[in-house]
């Protein structure tokens, strides 16, 4: 079939605002490793994977043998209302690597559901409709989870269940903070929040929901020592931590947790993605007198399902036996180093992230305005030169960079070059000297 076939009909029954990638959308037939095979014929080295979701890449033996164990059982599917062996399996070693003390798990389909989960959960333990979330925040497209993101390119319109205030993300270049080093916007950002808990909500405040390196936001992770600095104002207050690790979760940016790069712990923790490697799997893990507040009876019916918990358990056995953490550590400094060293066009803006969750972002050279149009051209030319990364940032001007976690250096080097190479194909301004960057933002 023609792909202009297949998108006329993908336009007849799907809604306008699912977005497709590129001028002549792509239709993904298969896939080995980090590279996928498109309808076009034509292979692809993949550093989206399926928005973070394709944990180990394609194909794995481990992933595949243990859902075909599964599968001939001819039980895929029971309900909670049945023990689920797989599912209590995985909810062990979920809890156990939490970090939370006494911990408790509860398994759903999808980061938005999982993000619901922990807002209600929240709500009712403190008997407050009021949250804090940071700007440019993205926490999933389902009601209350809109009504937390602080991007206003995905909020809904109209009335929400919850009542939010916006706390300052780790982008210290905009609201005046430039100048600051670390440690004194961190400072900054916790007064910051003091004045909105004792201003701008009311007495009773539920909880505070912080992705440790905003995603969508274009791989903006908290300054050191931001999220410490929150976190004591919050236990001041008795007012909840929420970590919302569904994009940084599982190894992504260097350690098991993305919280993990700060001296806390949260109370609730949301994950999904990359747990099951595609299969469709989410949930939160909390304390245990969090996890126990909801009054009456609640299920999931597709939550922990065995064939998606059988997925994640070979899922977290390839991530221990091969370190993905340190190795997405190790493989995210060099992704970062050789864009570094390629990358001296002064419409790139920022090379930022942390791991294997980067991002690339194109500004104007001399008024540092944000370039969209050039952020969705050198990623068409990415694509033309058989290289698949998304688009995202505060304001759609970056390259979102988050390969499987199984990349090696000579793939990392081969990305590198082919997005040099694709800023090169697409001409910008000359001017202004690049934004210098950081360690980590």
């Amino acid at each position: 079939m023609e792909i202009s076939d297949l998108m006329d009909r993908h336009r007849a029954v799907l809604p306008p605002w699912v977005p497709l990638f590129y001028d002549e959308p792509l239709e993904i037939e298969s896939g080995s490793g980090r590279m996928v095979r498109g309808a076009d014929g034509r292979d692809y080295l993949d550093f989206y994977a399926g928005v973070a979701v394709n944990t180990l890449g394609y194909d794995v033996p481990e992933i595949r043998e243990a859902v075909e164990r599964k599968m001939r059982t001819g039980i895929v599917h029971s309900s909670t209302f049945y023990l689920v062996r797989e599912q209590i399996d995985l909810a062990e070693r979920i809890a156990a690597a939490s970090g939370i003390d006494d911990p408790v798990v509860f398994f759903t389909t999808s980061g938005s559901d999982a993000v619901e989960t922990a807002l209600l959960l929240a709500t009712q333990y403190r008997r407050s409709q009021q949250v804090i979330a940071l700007r440019y925040a993205y926490h999933g497209r389902s009601f209350g989870a809109l009504s937390v993101t602080g991007d206003r390119a995905w909020q809904a319109q109209g009335f929400t269940p919850l009542r939010v205030a916006y706390a300052r993300s780790g982008d210290k270049r905009n609201g005046g903070l430039a100048g600051l080093d670390d440690a004194a916007y961190a400072e900054a950002c916790a007064e910051d929040l003091r004045e909105i808990i004792a201003t701008g909500t009311p007495e009773r405040t539920a909880a505070m929901l912080v992705e440790p390196v905003q995603g969508v936001a274009g791989a903006v992770p908290l300054v050191p020592g931001q999220l410490r600095a929150y976190a004591d104002v919050l236990e001041q207050h008795d007012i909840l931590l929420i970590a919302d690790e569904v994009q940084t979760g599982w190894g992504r940016t260097g350690r098991y947790w993305g919280y993990q790069w700060h001296d806390v712990t949260p109370d609730l923790l949301v994950f999904a993605k990359g747990v099951g490697s595609g299969f469709p799997l989410g949930g939160v893990v909390g304390r245990r007198e969090v996890m126990t507040s909801l009054p009456g009876a609640s299920v999931s019916t597709f939550g922990g399902n065995p064939l998606a918990c059988a997925a994640a358990l070979a899922t977290l056995d390839y991530v221990d036996a091969h370190d993905l953490p340190a190795h997405a550590l190790t493989m995210g400094r060099l992704l970062r180093e050789t864009l570094d060293t390629k990358l001296k066009d002064p419409g790139v803006g920022h090379v930022r992230g942390t791991g294997l969750l980067m991002a690339v972002e194109f500004v104007d050279p001399l008024s540092r305005e944000p370039d969209v149009s050039r952020a969705l051209r050198v990623q068409e030319r990415c694509r033309h030169r058989g290289l698949l990364v998304g688009l995202g940032g505060a304001f759609k001007n970056c390259l979102r960079i988050m390969p499987p976690l199984t990349v090696t250096a000579a793939e990392v080097r081969q990305a590198a070059g082919i997005i040099a190479a694709a800023v090169d194909d697409v001409p910008g301004g000359e001017g202004a000297p690049a934004l210098p960057t950081s360690s980590l933002n």
